[in-house]
Formats: structure tokens, C-alpha cells, sequence
């Protein structure tokens, strides 16, 4: 039994041991293919770039540099996945470096041009993956030396043309390179002076002078040490590595007796502030590099500059120059204590996943494991401090725990997170004992007199304890209660608040936590921690700050073993459920909330910080979580909450008493749902509120907008939650409805709406006499002078029950259709009061027409005679406001709501109709001629008639080809529904079949795309009964400015032209003339109207450069003699450059046809060259000049040069005298008539006295003009 059972387990620590290799082969693979798959599709293109850089020797095309850089510069923030190919690209890179070095010699001019596109390449990498990583693949031959620091020479006296990287020629690049290529051969195992070839040819005589190789590096290394970019950095780097080496201590002394000089000298100039950096940063290198047993003798030297210049004002100015100071600082302290692991230190164990999922195994061998580590643990900390007690501790190491201390509540964060490491480090060679002091001056970081900067600061410093085992388990209850309450830090400041740095820092605590501890000691303490940082994941107003907690939690969670759903809750507050400050309050939390021990918390975080916010938004959105979480413990809500919540809403601070009440409507309305009745006295403390705040006067001053809106969502939570309240409240919360509603700001009257639609259960309890007389109050306000007025009562009219309008109806429908025209006045002009005119008359109608009892009477006949003839006519009027003021296009909105109007009140006809008439199956269901009778028949019966389904399609698809993307996709969808709908059928439209071929029912087309909808619309072209509508929309576009609308619906256009070209010239000359017709109605209806004249006269411009409408055979000089009539009204006086330019065009196009017509066209063309400005009568001169080329029956042959000759010679921008005289010489070659044209069409001058009079200010008039037209 025992040899099976061992047979057993020996067969299954086999299997473990092959699936453990395989998942280990697994992730390499899978490492490798990640790579790959990030960066293998570029590598292949870095790869043939340096494949032909390494065959040529050089960079022969500057772009493959750039293209390179660019490459690299996507992975700035995974360098890691370049690493795999460092060596692949710097080692060639380097090689060729060296090679044409050593070929050309430094002495040559062409060694920069070499290699300094190179370095821009290598230094690319350098950035994105730290210069450790990159540094490991240069030469580090020991004859490379004296290469590398006579290239130094070459380059360092070049300067960079441009500071922009992008333009950057590499003189930059190339110092750091060779900085950088030589701090690693300045590590060569040999004494410098053994491989310095210049020392025969100088007066070197050795001992402990340094070499005149380290002398040429330490000049250059100096300078650079003043230098305000990377070099200064580099140069420090250098200087650590080449003034630690044993054979340089004359050197080193040298050098540390000059850096002292630059921190005790005080100059303002920018290169001795930037000098100062470079040395501190330098001494800081040193520090860090070099050998303790060297450094102690310039400490206290050191330190007493160092310490001098930390509170010197040079220091507080330069946040730069502290980071360096506090680095610098914290490793004088490392080399004055010896290097040690104190025994003390806590070491976390690395626990496997299968121990923490299945602890039950091992159970008993980690007790015993533990309980011995704890007993030698023991045995060992008493001795150990006994010794450590005993260990002699500089004075120094006080004074500067004192400054790092002093850096964690710098104003700063590069300082408090250099000051939180130094303290770490410093704190791993202290006693215990001397460890705890500095724990208690950590924790006195944390009391309310300090700032933010000072908590922000301990958080990191806590953290870097926890990583390095210096915070024992047993501090940790002094510890966690800071930690809560840095992870809640919030203080407000103005309109604003700070704290959110403090609030990430110690979610990073809570982190380190759980990667630093064993989960036997962390079981009570993430007991602490959870509900807390679950808060801030959760309700927390910054995304970073709760993915930080949310992460936290999700490390604790994973390294700590089981927790009460901790995997659920993981996977709820994941990373991208986080993202949404709505979704982390409105779904994360609630799904968490459903856990013990998180409901409590939450609530509490949204009661005391949360609804009294500084942040508008943020009290709106914990009102609504509170609302999502009644329903886990309504008790508690309505006992607790409430009586919480209810007495801050008369605060005087506005937040507080802002999301108060919103909470209290949100909650209220929340236990309605639940079932849960509220007590009598309850309801009437609630029912009290807004009243209470009416009688505190807490509308008036700053908030007062605030506090109305919130009022008026208040009382529509306690209108749904059916609140019991006397009449007398009643009335006051409709006056209180009723001034919201007259109230400017569009979010108060929505807001009031919302509110008086479920409010009406109140209302139906009043008397008639009151239901008339708020009926009659709103439709009196349609016409008040006060705009706000108008757009709140439109919008109450329509949201009033049917009770109230019944008896009115006809009234109120009558004035909301005069509400939805455009004001006669126009001061009175409001485009958002249209809107909610014509949004009110819609709601109105569908309240109406909702009774089946009412439909059926008299008073139903006459109400969908109403809406067939009145309220259809205003919304079609409606389509065709294109009002505009200082927003744009304000008229659109009307449009808008127009279209949606139409299409409800087209299904309110239609319903109407289908309760009296046959089926549409029925009536195709008997014989052609039987049908025909039938549908006549019924469409005389019927409300919605072809007349109706005409106007409505017209009418909609002109607003699908306009110049607007948004309105023409609305109007397209909403064509679509009306074609497509499932529950009403709406008969009688034309082309039907077509139609929906045009308009399919595709939710996937994007309709706002001009490609798509203008194809489809203008097919509708070739159906008289839509073409004119069609015509009408799409002159706005091709004629717009908007060049590339005007391709696509030209391009369209044109399309439909030609696609018959293979039937026949007959139907594509009937397509033409049907052009034509549409665009002369076009010209007829909107006369004088410039913002449709224009662009037509545009559109006829480009189609007739097409020569279309030109070649109609008889109906050509129809189409022309149309336009020439409408030419001479539109450019009568006109003033518009587009209109006379368009204008002149065609007179020139219809002048150049061999027609009887071209004749009174060239007439017309050749007034305008006595035109008053002198643009046009240029242009004009340049059309006659042509017309005169291509059609020459105009003027007799034997005068055509002359005429050719004074066009030519003319300056037609001249004086405008000299121009009409011209002009008349013109006339007479020509045979024209020569009498003195009337001030009449195109703005021509008269040749009367009084007119010279005005030509002295003909420039200024034209200046003028040409201003406002942009030229």
C-alpha cells in the first residue's frame, strides 16, 4: 500500500516537474513572441535602414535617421521591449564609429558628418532605454581612449544650429555619446599615464600629477558640468567614474577643492546657476561611486558648504538644485555609516499562488516554520540589539536626517521622493532604536498643521520603510490610522481642492504593504485597509487615484492569500471599469456594496465628503449613488441617512446644503421604489424642505442658480415617491415650479420641466378654476417680452396632463403655432424659444390624441383637422428657418426639432386614420381597378393625405442634402423610421419602393457621411414631385464654401447626369431640362434671398463649366433668357463679391452660345466693366475678352482686333472715368446700344455730375467693402 501510494506521488512530482518545464518553455516563448509582436513589423524596417548604413560605412540618407528616431521614440515608455536588439543596433553603429575615426583621422573635417548621424541614432536609445542598458554594447578597447577624447576635442566646439529635437543635426547627440563611451573607458585596469601617448611630447614628469589625457577630460568635463542639457549629467557620470580611481587622488583632491569654491561663491548669472547644479550633481555622482575610505576625509568639508547652501535662497528658488542637495546629503550620510544588514530588519517570505490558494495544505508546516523563525527571531533581535545599542553613530548622521526630514515636506514632489528614498537608505544602517525615532518624526508629518506637501511626503517615506523591511509589524497599528487617513486627504482651497497626490501616495503604501508582509501579519491590518481603499477606488473624484487604490487592493489581494471576495471585487474594479468616474459610482460601488462590510463605508464616504463637494458634478453623482444603494438596507437609509441628511439642507454652506438636498430627493425616491413607506411625520419634514429653503432666502446671492435646480430635481423625487403633503406646500411648490420655468439658465428650466411633469399628480387634485388658470398663465407667456419666460412656459404647455388642456386645446395648440414662427420684431427673435415651441406643440398633440374617448367625438374630428392643417403647416414653415446670429446657424435647431415633429405628428394622423380604415393588405388584396377607387377613396378620408406625405418627404429629404453633416444624418434617420416603421404604416407616399431602395433600413449607414447620403438623395432628382425639395438642399452645398461637401454632392450630381448616357441622349437631355427647371424655380422662389441666391448662382457657374445646360437644344435659351431675368434682380446694387464674381461668370458662359440670347448677355457683361469697383470691372474685362475669342459673330470681324485691343490695353483698375469711356468705345464696335445706363441692375455708376462728385471716395468705399469680404 505504502510502495503504491509512493509510486503515486513520485508519478505526480514527475508530471509537475514536465508541466512546470513546459510552462517555463511557455513563457519564454510567450516573452519572446511579445516582443516580436510589438516590435518585429518595425524591426524589419530598422533592419534594412542599418543593413544599408553598415554596407555604406555612413548614413547616406538623412530620412532613415529621422525614420529610425521615430521608431524608437513610440517605445518611450516600454523601453524594455527594445532591449532584445540593443546590441544588434549599437554595437554596428559603434564599430563604424570607430573604424572611420581611426580611417579619416580627427584632424578631418568629414569625421562629424560621419558620425553624427549615427549618434542621433544611438542616443535615441539611450533616451527610451537609460543610458546602463545601452552603455554595455559600446568598444571599450583600451587604445580607444585617446580616440574617444580627441573626437571629444573635435566636437566640443560646435554648436547646435537648432534647440528643436526634430531638427536637431547632432552636435548634441554626439557630446553625450562620447561622454557617455567614455565613462566606460575611463575603467581600464591600467594607470592612465601608461596608455597616454602625449606624454612624450610634454613636460609630464609623473608622481601624483594626473596625466594630460585626464587633464584634456577634465576641462572638457568642467565646462560641461555648466551646460543646462544632458551633457551636464553626463559629465558628472565621467567625472564619478575617472576621479574615484586609485591613481587619481591628486585629481580627485583637485577637483573637490574646485567644487567647494563653486558652492561657497554667490553670482546671479544663469551659467554659474547651472555650474552650481553641475557640481553639486557631480559631488553626487562621487558620493556614490567612490570608496568610503576616501570620501570621509572631505565630509565634514563637504557638509558644511552643503548645509550652507541648503538654506541659502539660491536653494529655494531652484527646485532642481534641492533634488540635488537632498541626493547629495543622504549619501554623505551612507559613507559615514558602515554598510550593514541589521538583523532586526523584517524579511517577508516569497509565498508560491498554490500555498495561498490552498493554505490547508501546508498548514502545519508553516506553523512550524513559523514558530522556529520566530523563536531564532527572538533569540537573535536581543542579542543583536544589544550590539546595536552599542554602535557609535556620527554626529552628522542627526543633521541630516534632520534635512531629509525637512525635504519630505518640500513644496516639490522631485525632492519629497529623493528626501523618501534617502530616508530609506539611511534608516537600513540605523539601530532599531534609532530606526523608531525616526519613525515617530515620520509620523509627525502627518498632523493637521502640516500641508500636503508634507503628508505626500511621509506617504513615500512610509513606503520606501515598508519596501525595505525597516517598518516591523509591530509599528504597524501607529502606523495604518495615518495611512486611512492620508488615503481620505482632501482640503479644500478656493473653488478647488488638494489632496490627490496624497491620496495616490498612500494607496502606494497600502501597495508596498502588501508586497513587503506576510500575510499571518497582514490579516488584521487588510481587514483595516480594504473598506477604505475600496472607497477610493470606488468614490474617489480622480481616475488615477482610484485605479491606485483599486491597485493596492488587487496586490493585497493576490499576495495575501484568500480574502472574502477578493477575486470578485478584483474583477469588478478592474483597470478599465475605473476609467468612468459615472461607472466606478454607479456600478462598481454597488456591486461592491453587495459584500459585508463595504455598505456602511460607502455610505459614509458620500454622506460627510462626498455630497458636500466642492465639485458640483461630483455631489450630483453621490446623490444618485446614495439613490443606487438604498436598496441593500432601506431601514437604515430611512432612519440614519435621513436624519443625517435632512437638517443640512438649510446649511449656509452652499455645497453641503446642495447635495443635501439632492440626497434627500434621491433617497426618498429610492425607498419609494423599494416599498418602503416613510412615517407620517417623516413625509412632512421632507414635504417642508423646499419651502424651509424658500423662507431662509437661499435663492438669492452666489449658488442661488445652484440651489434651484437642485429644488426643482428635489420636488420631482417627491412627486414620484407620492409624498404626502398639504395643499398649502402644494401651491408653493408650483410657484416655486413656475419661477424656475421663467428662469434664463436652459439647466434650471429643463430641470423645472422634468419636475412639473410628475408633479401633475397634485396638480389633478386642485380645483378647475386653478387648472384654467395655470393653462391660461403659460399660454400668456408664449408672447411676454421676456424670452425666458416664452422657452419655460412652451416647454410646461407640453408636459401638462390631459386634464388641463381639454377644455383649451384649440388655443393652446393656436398659440404654439404662432410661437414656432419667426418674431416679426427683432429684438424679440429667439431661436431656443422656437425650439421649445415647437417641441411643446408636439408633446401637446401626442397628450391630446392619447384619449381614445376624446378622439371619438367632436372635439377629436376637430383636433386632427387641426394638426392636419395647422400644426403640419407651422412645422413645414418651421423647416425653413435658417435664422443665424453671433452661434452660427441657430435655425438648425429648429429644423431639427421640426423634422422630429413631423414624424411624431405624421404617426399621430396616421394612427387616427387606421382605426377606421382598410388594412394595406386589404386593399391589395382587390383587383387594379377596384384599388385605385378604394385608395381615392380613402384617401379622402383620411387625415394624412398625399398632399401631406409629399410635403413631409420633400420637405426632409432638403435637409439631407444641405451643407450640415449632424442634420443630415438626423433627417436621413428620421425618413428611415417613416419608411421603415414596424408599428405604423404611413401610406400615400410617393415612389414608395424607390424611396426605401434609397433609404434602406441599415442602422450601419453612416448617413453624416457626404459620400454616402448625397448619391443615394439625389436620384430623387428624377421624380418631379421631390426634385424641386432636392434641388433647393442641394445648391446650399455645391455652391457652399465647404470644398469637400462641394466634391462630394457636385461629383454626385454629375454622376446622376451621365448615368444614362448609354440609354440614349434623349433621357439625359430630359434629365437637363428637369435641372434646369428646378434650378430657374429655385431662382423664382428665393428671390433676393442671398443665402440660397448665392450658391445657386455658384452652382449654375460650375455647370455650366461642365457644359451642362448649355447643349438642351430649344430649351438652352429658355433655361438662359431665366436666368438672365434673375441675374438682373439679384445683382441689382448688389454688394456680394461671390454673387457679381458667380454673376459675371455666367454672363460669360451664356454669351460664348450661338444663340439670339448671347447677345443681351454680352450687353449685360459689358456694363459691368464701368462697374464702381474695380475688381469687378477687371473681371468683367477678362470674361469679354473671352466671350470675344470664342464667339465672334458678337462683334464684326474687321472690328474684333480693335476690340480685342482696348480690352487688353485697358486698365480697367484705373480711374473708373476712363473705364466707362471705354466701355462705350466698346459699345459702339459692337453695335450695342450707348445710352447712359440707369443706376439700375448691377450697381453700375451714373455719368452725372453728381456721381463724379462721389468717385473721389471710390477707394475708400471699396476698401471698405473689400475688407468686410475678406480679400
Amino acid at each position: 500500500m505504502g510502495t503504491r501510494i509512493g509510486g503515486e506521488t513520485l508519478k505526480m512530482e514527475e508530471s509537475m516537474v514536465a508541466v512546470s518545464e513546459v510552462e517555463q518553455d511557455d513563457e519564454y516563448d510567450s516573452k519572446e513572441m511579445v516582443l516580436q509582436r510589438y516590435f518585429l513589423q518595425e524591426w524589419k524596417l530598422v533592419k534594412s535602414l542599418l543593413d544599408d548604413i553598415v554596407s555604406h560605412g555612413r548614413v547616406s540618407d538623412l530620412s532613415s535617421v529621422h525614420k529610425i528616431r521615430s521608431i524608437m521614440d513610440k517605445y518611450q515608455e516600454q523601453g524594455q521591449l527594445l532591449e532584445p536588439y540593443l546590441e544588434s543596433i549599437v554595437s554596428p553603429l559603434m564599430f563604424i564609429v570607430c573604424r572611420q575615426t581611426a580611417e579619416l583621422g580627427v584632424a578631418s573635417n568629414k569625421i562629424l558628418d560621419v558620425i553624427k548621424p549615427l549618434c542621433i541614432i544611438i542616443y535615441s536609445l539611450v533616451t527610451v532605454c537609460g543610458y546602463k542598458a545601452v552603455i554595455k554594447f559600446f568598444p571599450h578597447q583600451v587604445s580607444d581612449l585617446e580616440l574617444a577624447v580627441s573626437l571629444l576635442e573635435v566636437c566640443h566646439d560646435t554648436n547646435a544650429v537648432t534647440s528643436l529635437r526634430q531638427e536637431s543635426t547632432g552636435e548634441m547627440e554626439t557630446k553625450c555619446v562620447i561622454l557617455l563611451w567614455l565613462s566606460i573607458l575611463v575603467l581600464i585596469p591600467f594607470d592612465i599615464a601608461s596608455v597616454d601617448t602625449s606624454i612624450a611630447d610634454s613636460s609630464y614628469v609623473g608622481g601624483d600629477e594626473p596625466p594630460p589625457l585626464v587633464l584634456r577630460i577634465l576641462r572638457f568635463s568642467k565646462e560641461y558640468l555648466s551646460n543646462a542639457g544632458p551633457m551636464r549629467t553626463i559629465a558628472a557620470l565621467l567625472l564619478s567614474k575617472l576621479l574615484t580611481r586609485p591613481d587619481m587622488l591628486k585629481a580627485y583632491s583637485s577637483f573637490i577643492g574646485w567644487t567647494l569654491e563653486v558652492l561657497t561663491s554667490i553670482a546671479a548669472d544663469v551659467t554659474d546657476h547651472f555650474r552650481l547644479l553641475g557640481a553639486v550633481e557631480a559631488l553626487a555622482a562621487i558620493f556614490k561611486t567612490g570608496s568610503p575610505k576616501v570620501l570621509l576625509d572631505v565630509v565634514p568639508v563637504v557638509w558644511n558648504d552643503t548645509s550652507v547652501l541648503i538654506k541659502s535662497n539660491t536653494a529655494s528658488r531652484s527646485p532642481l538644485l534641492r533634488k540635488y542637495l537632498v541626493k547629495l546629503t543622504q549619501r554623505i550620510v551612507l559613507t559615514c555609516l558602515p554598510h550593514r544588514s541589521p538583523s532586526w530588519c523584517y524579511v517577508g517570505r516569497n509565498n508560491k499562488l498554490g500555498e495561498n490558494i490552498s493554505p490547508n495544505v501546508s498548514r502545519k508546516i508553516d506553523q512550524g516554520n513559523h514558530a522556529l523563525t520566530v523563536h531564532s527571531s527572538k533569540s537573535d533581535h536581543d542579542a543583536s540589539c544589544m550590539q546595536e545599542e552599542e554602535m557609535e553613530v556620527p554626529d552628522i548622521v542627526e543633521e541630516i536626517i534632520e534635512v531629509l526630514l525637512s525635504g519630505l515636506r518640500d513644496t516639490d514632489t522631485v525632492v519629497r521622493w529623493s528626501a523618501a528614498k534617502g530616508i530609506g537608505r539611511l534608516t537600513s544602517r540605523l539601530t532599531y532604536t534609532l530606526c523608531d525615532e525616526v519613525l515617530s518624526s515620520l509620523l509627525e508629518l502627518f498632523s493637521p498643521g502640516e500641508g500636503d506637501g508634507s503628508w505626500h511626503g511621509g506617504c513615500l517615506a512610509l513606503a520606501e520603510l515598508a519596501r525595505r523591511g525597516l517598518l516591523l509589524p509591530i509599528s504597524l497599528p501607529k502606523v495604518v490610522p495615518v495611512v486611512i487617513k492620508a488615503l481620505h486627504y482632501d482640503i479644500r482651497r478656493g473653488p478647488h481642492s488638494v489632496g490627490s497626490h496624497v491620496r495616490d501616495a498612500a494607496a502606494y503604501v497600502c501597495w508596498a504593504f502588501g508586497r513587503a508582509y506576510n500575510h499571518t501579519d497582514m490579516k488584521s491590518i487588510l481587514g483595516q485597509l480594504a473598506p477604505d481603499l475600496l472607497t477610493v477606488a470606488c468614490y474617489d473624484r480622480e481616475v488615477n487615484c482610484r485605479r491606485a487604490a483599486a491597485a493596492a487592493f488587487q496586490e493585497n489581494v493576490g499576495r495575501q492569500g484568500n480574502y472574502p471576495h477578493g477575486i470578485d471585487i478584483v474583477n469588478t474594479a478592474d483597470y478599465f471599469a475605473l476609467s468612468s468616474r459615472v461607472n466606478s459610482y454607479l456600478h462598481v460601488a454597488v456591486s461592491i456594496a453587495q459584500y459585508e462590510g463595504y455598505l456602511y463605508p460607502f455610505v459614509d464616504e458620500l454622506l460627510y465628503n462626498k455630497i458636500c463637494h466642492w465639485d458640483k458634478v461630483l455631489r450630483e453623482l453621490a446623490a444618485n449613488a446614495l439613490f443606487t444603494l438604498v436598496k441593500y438596507n432601506p431601514e437604515y437609509f430611512a432612519n440614519y441617512v435621513l436624519e443625517k441628511v435632512v437638517p443640512c439642507t438649510l446649511s449656509s454652506d452652499l455645497c453641503m446644503r446642495h447635495g443635501a438636498t439632492l440626497a434627500v430627493g434621491e433617497v426618498t425616491l429610492a425607498l419609494h421604489q423599494c416599498d418602503y413607506a416613510l412615517s407620517s411625520d417623516r413625509q412632512r419634514q421632507v414635504a417642508g424642505i423646499v419651502p424651509a429653503i424658500e423662507k431662509a432666502r437661499l435663492y438669492r446671492g452666489k449658488g442661488g442658480e445652484i440651489m434651484r435646480a437642485a429644488a426643482s430635481r428635489f420636488i420631482e423625487c417627491i412627486s414620484l415617491a407620492r409624498v404626502q403633503m398639504p395643499e398649502k406646500i402644494k401651491r408653493s411648490l408650483l410657484v416655486t415650479l413656475t419661477e424656475n420655468l421663467k428662469h434664463p439658465n436652459s439647466h434650471i428650466q429643463n430641470a423645472a420641466v422634468e419636475a412639473l411633469k410628475h408633479f401633475q399628480a397634485y396638480l389633478l387634485t386642485t380645483d378647475n378654476n386653478d387648472t384654467n388658470d395655470i393653462v391660461k398663465k403659460f399660454v400668456e407667456q408664449l408672447t411676454d417680452s421676456n424670452v425666458a419666460a416664452r422657452r419655460g412656459s412652451a416647454l410646461a404647455l407640453g408636459v401638462l396632463p390631459f386634464e388641463f388642456l381639454a377644455k383649451e386645446w384649440k388655443l393652446v395648440l393656436s398659440k404654439l403655432c404662432s410661437s414656432c414662427a419667426i418674431e416679426d420684431k427683432p429684438e424679440d427673435r429667439d431661436a431656443e424659444a422656437r425650439v421649445n415651441a415647437v417641441k411643446g406643440l408636439i408633446s401637446v398633440c401626442e397628450t391630446l390624441t392619447e384619449t381614445r374617448e376624446f378622439l371619438c367625438g367632436e372635439n377629436g374630428m376637430s383636433l386632427f383637422l387641426f394638426i392636419k392643417n395647422e400644426v403640419m403647416q407651422s412645422l413645414y414653415k418651421a423647416l425653413d428657418d435658417y435664422s443665424v446670429d453671433n452661434r452660427g446657424d441657430v435655425g438648425s435647431w429648429v429644423r431639427e426639432a421640426a423634422m422630429d415633429g413631423l414624424e411624431r405628428c405624421t404617426y399621430i394622423l396616421c394612427r387616427r386614420d387606421s382605426m377606421g380604415v382598410p388594412s394595406k393588405v386589404a386593399v391589395e388584396s382587390v383587383s387594379e381597378p377596384c384599388k385605385n377607387g378604394m385608395v381615392e377613396n380613402i384617401e379622402m378620408q383620411s387625415f394624412f393625405d398625399s398632399n401631406l406625405a409629399t410635403s413631409l418627404v420633400g420637405g426632409i429629404v432638403k435637409q439631407a442634402v444641405e451643407k450640415m453633416d449632424k442634420l443630415r444624418e438626423f433627417a436621413a434617420n428620421v425618413l428611415q423610421r417613416i419608411l421603415h416603421s414596424k408599428t405604423i404604416f404611413v401610406p400615400f407616399i410617393p415612389h414608395r419602393e424607390e424611396l426605401e431602395k434609397f433609404v434602406p433600413n441599415d442602422a450601419d449607414l453612416k448617413w453624416g457621411v457626404p459620400n454616402v447620403s448625397y448619391p443615394r438623395f439625389v436620384q430623387l432628382l428624377q421624380h418631379s414631385c421631390f426634385s424641386k425639395s432636392v434641388m433647393s438642399g442641394l445648391v446650399i452645398s455645391i455652391g457652399g464654401l465647404q470644398d469637400s461637401l462641394r466634391k462630394a454632392s457636385l461629383s454626385a450630381l454629375l454622376e446622376y447626369l451621365q448615368a444614362v448616357a448609354t440609354e440614349g441622349r434623349e433621357e439625359r437631355n430630359s434629365r437637363e431640362l428637369n435641372l434646369g427647371t428646378d434650378i430657374l424655380w429655385v431662382l423664382q422662389k428665393y428671390k433676393r434671398c442671398d443665402r440660397v441666391i448665392t450658391p445657386t448662382l455658384k452652382t449654375i457657374e460650375i455647370l455650366f463649366s461642365t457644359k451642362i445646360l448649355l447643349n438642351m437644344e430649344a430649351q438652352t435659351p429658355i433655361f438662359c433668357s431665366g436666368v438672365l431675368d434673375s441675374l438682373v434682380i439679384e445683382l441689382k446694387g448688389s454688394k456680394d463679391f461671390s454673387k457679381l464674381y458667380s454673376g459675371i461668370a455666367i454672363l460669360g458662359y451664356i454669351s460664348s452660345i450661338s444663340d439670339p440670347i448671347n447677345i443681351q448677355a454680352f450687353s449685360h457683361l459689358v456694363t459691368f466693366l464701368g462697374h464702381r469697383y474695380p475688381k469687378i470691372r477687371k473681371t468683367s474685362a477678362e470674361q469679354v475678352y473671352l466671350v470675344l475669342l470664342e464667339n465672334e459673330h458678337l462683334v464684326a470681324e474687321d472690328k474684333l482686333e480693335k476690340a480685342l485691343e482696348i480690352i487688353s490695353e485697358t486698365c480697367w483698375e484705373g480711374d473708373v472715368e476712363e473705364a466707362k469711356h471705354h466701355r462705350l468705345q466698346l459699345c459702339d464696335l459692337a453695335d450695342l446700344e450707348t445710352r447712359q445706363p440707369q443706376k439700375t441692375s448691377y450697381g453700375v455708376s451714373n455719368d452725372n455730375g453728381e456721381q463724379r462728385r462721389k468717385t473721389a471716395d471710390e477707394n475708400a468705399s471699396y476698401a471698405s467693402l473689400v475688407g468686410s469680404a475678406g480679400f
